[in-house]
C-alpha cells in the first residue's frame, strides 16, 4: 500500500479504506480522492534515530497529495533516520463532520507514541492544508466538538499552510465566500491555530512562498508571531518566488533548498 513498511488502520480494516485517483500511479505520485476509513502508513529508516515524524499532506481537505506531500516527504525523513508515518485522514463533509481530520491526526499521534518507535521524540511535518492540521495539534480543541486530551508534537514543520485566512472574519481577500463543503468551512472557522495556541508551544520551522497565489504568506507571519508571543521558538523562511505546493520537487529554484535548511534546524534543536 503506497510502498509502506507498516499499515495501521485507525478504525476497522485497511482494505478499501481509501480511493486513489490513479491506482497505477507510483506511490510518489499518488493522489487520494476519498477516505472511507483513516489509515496510517509507516516507512522505516535503515538507521533509526529513536524519533518519529507524522506527515500530513495537503489537498484542501477534499483530496490528499499522498505522494508528493506524503510518501516523498516520508522518504526524505527516513533517510535522516526518522520513522515516518503518512496519515490518510478523512475529509470534513456531511458524513464525517468538521472534526474528522483533527480527530484522525490525534489518534495517529497516540498510535505512534504507543508503538515505542518514537522514544526520543515525535514531530509533525505538514504541508498546505496538512500544515493547518499540523498546527491544530498545538491549539485548543474546540469546546463545541467535545473534550479531547492534547496530542502535542515535540517539534513542528509547517509549509504553505492556510493557518487562519480561510476563517470567517480573518480572510485576506475581501468578502471571500465560504469554502465548500459546509463542514470544511466550519473546520477553518473553529480552528485558527494562531489565535488558539496551547501554552508552551514546540519549536517550529515555517516555510512559505511570498508570492503564493493560493495561500497568502500572511498565514506564515500569523503563525510565527503567535508562537513567538507565546514564548516559543519559531524560524520563518519566506521565498520570494515559488509555486504553491512546492513540496520537495522544485529543482533549480531557491525554495528547493528548504529541506537542507530544515535538516540544519533539526540538528540545532537536537532533534536529529
Amino acid at each position: 500500500m503506497l510502498g509502506a513498511d507498516l499499515i495501521w488502520p485507525l478504525r476497522d480494516a485497511a482494505e478499501g479504506a481509501f480511493t486513489l485517483a490513479d491506482a497505477a500511479a507510483a506511490p510518489e505520485a499518488a493522489v487520494v480522492t476519498a477516505v472511507e476509513r483513516p489509515v496510517l502508513l509507516g516507512y522505516a529508516p535503515d538507521r533509526p534515530n529513536g524519533r518519529a515524524m507524522l506527515v500530513l499532506g495537503g489537498g484542501g481537505y477534499t483530496a490528499l497529495m499522498a505522494g508528493r506531500e506524503g510518501v516523498q516527504v516520508a522518504r526524505w525523513l527516513t533517510a535522516l533516520g526518522y520513522h515516518a508515518y503518512v496519515l490518510l485522514h478523512r475529509f470534513p463533509h456531511a458524513g464525517t463532520g468538521p472534526s474528522a481530520p483533527l480527530d484522525d491526526a490525534m489518534e495517529a499521534m497516540r498510535m505512534i507514541r504507543a508503538s515505542g518507535l518514537a522514544a526520543h521524540g515525535l514531530g509533525v511535518v505538514g504541508l498546505s492544508s496538512g500544515g493547518h492540521l499540523a498546527a491544530c495539534l498545538i491549539a485548543d480543541y474546540p469546546a463545541q466538538w467535545g473534550s479531547m486530551a492534547p496530542q502535542r508534537p515535540d517539534i513542528l514543520v509547517v509549509g504553505y499552510a492556510p493557518i487562519s485566512t480561510n476563517a470567517a472574519g480573518r480572510t485576506i481577500i475581501p468578502d471571500k465566500p465560504p469554502l465548500p463543503p459546509l463542514e470544511k468551512q466550519a473546520l477553518y472557522d473553529a480552528l485558527q491555530p494562531d489565535a488558539q495556541l496551547l501554552p508552551d508551544p514546540p519549536p517550529a520551522f515555517i516555510i512559505y512562498a511570498g508570492n503564493d497565489p493560493v495561500v497568502p504568506v500572511e498565514n506564515g507571519h500569523r503563525l510565527h508571531d503567535a508562537l513567538v508571543a507565546a514564548g516559543g521558538s519559531a524560524e520563518l523562511h519566506v521565498f520570494a518566488d515559488a509555486p504553491h505546493g512546492f513540496a520537495l520537487d522544485t529543482p533549480g529554484l531557491p525554495v528547493s533548498l528548504w529541506p537542507r535548511l530544515c535538516e540544519a534546524w533539526l540538528r540545532q534543536q537536537d532533534f536529529l
